[in-house]
């Protein structure tokens, strides 16, 4: 089979399991937690809309076609369609929110298409990135339509994608393993430095204060931390800054400290359970995270063996601390 049919066989075998998945999850969630049809309908649908393009990334066949102007347009249309299917139903439709959001896909889109491939050029915009997700810039877009659906993450999904596909197609950045998928080999690696790494976190965490036990957290709190949270980090922090770093003629050793570093320091805006910026407790525990992952990404030639140390890490830390 060509790698164009082969990909696009499991794309399409990949977007109609998702698109199940999503949809069993959405309704199960509004009936949990008591959420009108009304108002949980259009959401769902955006987040139905969304799930194509975020499938995209992960395909290199498909990113292949994004060369050139195709990039910028396919971003638009990336943020600007699950907003439009979101916002129009609900009657919440802000012609202002709409421009913010087509101005940020044509600024990160075109970034490359304008700007020369330097040292400055990469930095600010991993910086403009970064400033984006750690604001909240999206919080003040998305409104939620019903109290209890706090639909900014959508907003912030779309935003993982667009940064990849700029990186990867725009960039040019060298193959980071980027995948939903690890294989036997990166399964293993990754498994075994989350074990090495529970009692160093056991070492620091609970002598800081950072986390105290709780009561095991729902399995939907754990959900899509693999294949969404962790794995954007991860190629963001190991599979991009880390490379070049080590591209900049740093050596691997110091590479990964300083890639480590950083993670940890955007650690330090985490106020979640009551706590204040700067966090650096829990930056301390994140630097010493990223470089278990940024480890298990040299050892495997791959990012996906970190995104499975980071994912199990972060899924053991929601279930039973707070």
């Amino acid at each position: 089979m060509r790698p164009m049919a082969k990909s696009l066989s499991s794309f399409w075998a990949a977007l109609l399991i998702g698109w199940v998945a999503l949809a069993a999850a959405g309704v199960l969630y509004a009936r949990f937690k008591d959420i009108p049809g009304w108002a949980a309908g259009p959401v769902l649908a955006a987040f139905l809309v969304e799930y194509p393009f975020y499938l995209v990334p992960a395909f290199p066949e498909l990113r292949k076609r994004l060369s050139g102007i195709a990039l910028p347009l396919f971003l638009l249309a990336s943020l600007l369609l699950p907003y439009l299917t979101c916002y129009v139903a609900s009657g919440q439709f802000l012609w202002l929110n709409l421009i913010k959001l087509a101005a940020l896909a044509l600024a990160l889109g075109l970034w490359y298409l304008v700007l020369p491939v330097s040292v400055v050029t990469d930095l600010a915009f991993l910086t403009l990135v970064g400033a984006l997700l750690l604001g909240n810039y999206f919080d003040r877009i998305y409104l939620d339509p019903y109290p209890k659906l706090k639909i900014a993450i959508l907003g912030r999904v779309a935003m993982f994608q667009m940064t990849v596909l700029v990186l990867l197609i725009g960039r040019r950045v060298a193959e980071t393993g980027y995948g939903f998928l690890p294989n036997g080999k990166e399964w293993r690696i990754g498994a075994l430095h989350y074990i090495y790494f529970l009692p160093v976190a056991a070492c620091l965490a609970l002598p800081l204060g950072a986390v105290r036990f709780a009561p095991p957290a729902p399995v939907w709190k754990t959900a899509g931390i693999f294949w969404v949270v962790a794995l954007f980090e991860e190629f963001v922090f190991r599979g991009v800054l880390q490379q070049w770093l080590e591209e900049w003629k740093w050596s691997r050793a110091v590479s990964l400290v300083i890639a480590s570093v950083i993670f940890g320091s955007a650690h330090l805006w985490f106020t979640g359970g009551g706590r204040h910026f700067p966090n650096w407790r829990w930056a301390l525990i994140a630097a010493v995270l990223g470089w278990f992952c940024g480890h298990a990404r040299n050892q495997a030639g791959s990012i996906r063996a970190g995104v499975v140390t980071h994912a199990l890490v972060v899924a053991t830390w929601r279930e039973f601390f707070v």
